[in-house]
């Protein structure tokens, strides 16, 4: 079994996994380095549903996105959703179903396509060298392809857009809520709040640096027992939100439960806390106008 409780993923150590386990994440599509062989994953259907793969205009090339939304005809409300480290694989996809199953027309982009597939690797130092190449414009620029998609397809709603996302993606969430003004809110699930992803980027911001530049309230979803991510630093983003006069801001922290809690194919999987903080996501949404 992997013991996965760190914001940034697994460390050597950590990878116990058995030959099948190994060709069951394989098989299923989940990200390697982070899968229990024990796990019972969420699998949402795709009834009632439109899913697919499209390319999106990203500054510097198209990358490919994952979509799924509803089949109903109309316009509907919107979701842009960002990865863990693991990048655009079977969990992420999932999520983006039970989405679009709420109603929401619901985009992931894939933001390390450029330089490789983590899903699919168990060394740990790889994986990272993966996630350091995106750095914060290329980031915010695929982020606004996304956007920009949106914009353009007659069935979403580009007058209610959130975002969301998980681990490294939580991070991104508070960032991308205070650089573009189209998103009505957003919910960060336990992403880091200070020390990035890409510390060799001069230009990277973390959550806690852009504070007063949110232009939407952000729901933070995060755990007590998380050993990458201290309460210490959600009891400075508290802080810094009750300074900055962002009152609709706020953070959840659940007691006992670990980072990942809400990633139904690792160990750190905590059902209580996620099934309370996905219903918290979507009221918040709805709150918000989305």
């Amino acid at each position: 079994m992997v013991t996965l409780t760190r914001p940034d993923g697994t460390q050597p150590q950590d990878l116990h996994l058995s030959r099948r386990g190994l060709t069951l994440a394989l098989t299923g599509g989940y990200a390697l380095a982070a899968w229990s062989a024990e796990a019972q994953p969420v699998k949402t259907d795709d009834a009632g549903l439109v899913t697919e793969t499209v390319q999106i205009k990203a500054p510097d090339r198209e990358i490919p996105a994952f979509v799924a939304r509803p089949a109903k005809a109309g316009k509907h409300p919107c979701v842009v959703l960002i990865s863990e480290i693991f990048g655009l694989h079977e969990y992420i996809r999932d999520t983006a179903r039970r989405l679009a199953k709420a109603g929401y027309v619901t985009i992931a982009p894939d933001f390390f396509v450029r330089a490789g597939d983590p899903s699919t690797m168990t060394d740990f130092p790889a994986i990272m060298k993966i996630v350091a190449t995106s750095t914060d414009a290329q980031v915010t620029g695929d982020v606004a392809a996304a956007l920009s998609w949106l914009k353009a397809q007659k069935f979403a709603d580009a007058k209610r857009i959130a975002i969301t996302g998980y681990c490294w993606g939580g991070a991104v969430t508070w960032e991308g809520v205070a650089r573009f003004s189209e998103f009505k809110c957003g919910v960060a699930w336990y992403g880091r709040l200070s020390g990035g992803m890409s510390p060799n980027d001069a230009s990277n911001k973390n959550p806690l640096d852009l504070v007063g530049e949110l232009k939407a309230p952000v729901l933070g979803l995060y755990a007590e027992k998380d050993s990458g991510i201290p309460l210490s630093d959600v009891e400075k983003m508290q802080a810094a939100l009750k300074a900055a006069g962002k009152t609709t801001s706020s953070i959840t922290v659940y007691p006992g439960a670990q980072h990942g809690f809400h990633a139904d194919y690792r160990p750190s999987y905590n059902k209580e806390a996620a099934t309370d903080a996905w219903a918290k996501m979507l009221a918040f949404f709805k709150a918000n106008g989305v």
